[in-house]
């Protein structure tokens, strides 16, 4: 698909470096360790997702995108059939991906072995915007699997799939940054987006709060399956992030990588 990669790209780079602006002028909370290391660390994970789709894309003929082209070519999938006008399809298709996205999340939280590879993203004791690329590489391939089986399901049309990728990656970035938003702004927005006060409550150390809130881009699911949680118990500024290890260890690069696969 022509400049289709080129467009994602640009829009994740200048959304990323416009977050982390954001957040270095008005950060919400006080940083527990240095940016670099965490940086390094968390920039490490994703180039290894980068690696491991490319893995990926190896063994299978098509990712995402890909299918969605063949899934129109070979006329397979739900908008394939019905002949819908593209612009209710593609508005039909983002929000069934992102209910999919949601409930995805809120099965690697109950499922023990989806949970030991998602728990590398709630180990960093930090919260800002590389939090929102620190996913281990197993649980990016994991889900690649589920979007091509969702999209040939569907049948949607390929722009999108690129539509909902670059959606859901900006709106990962922004609730996850560190970023303080006026409580008007933030009560507003979260009537239909996941702000980063609401998402920072499902960072919480404590079980109770990061089972709560999985939504990426909208608060409508958390809402309507009765899993929103408006605020952590001790406050934004005095709830602890992360899970039990609270010390350097999820800054590091190795460490994060193998923890799926330790004895904790």
């Amino acid at each position: 698909m022509e400049n289709e990669a080129l467009v994602r790209l640009g829009a994740f780079g200048g959304l990323f470096l416009l977050f982390a602006a954001l957040e270095t002028v008005a950060p919400r909370r006080v940083r527990k360790h240095p940016r670099r290391g965490r940086w390094l660390t968390n920039w490490g994970i994703s180039i290894a997702n980068v690696l491991a789709l490319r893995a990926l894309a190896l063994g299978l003929p098509l990712l995402a995108v890909g299918a969605a082209l063949d899934a129109e070519a070979q006329g397979w999938g739900l908008f394939n059939q019905l002949g819908w006008p593209l612009w209710l399809e593609m508005a039909l298709a983002v929000l069934i991906f992102d209910f999919a996205i949601w409930l995805q999340h809120l099965i690697t939280h109950k499922v023990p072995l989806l949970w030991r590879l998602h728990r590398v993203h709630h180990a960093d004791v930090d919260f800002d915007v590389t939090t929102a690329i620190r996913f281990h590489p197993v649980e990016i391939a994991l889900s690649m699997l589920l979007k091509i089986g969702l999209v040939y399901l569907l049948g949607p049309a390929a722009w999108a799939v690129v539509i909902f990728e670059v959606l859901l990656n900006g709106t990962a970035m922004f609730n996850h940054a560190n970023l303080r938003l006026p409580l008007g702004l933030d009560a507003a927005l979260r009537k239909v987006l996941v702000t980063p006060d609401m998402h920072r409550v499902h960072h919480s150390v404590h079980r109770h709060e990061h089972d709560s809130n999985y939504g990426f881009s909208l608060s409508l699911w958390d809402r309507l399956f009765r899993t929103y949680r408006a605020q952590p118990e001790a406050g934004h500024d005095g709830m602890t992030i992360g899970l039990e290890w609270q010390d350097t260890r999820p800054t590091r690069l190795g460490w994060s990588l193998w923890l799926p696969f330790s004895k904790r």
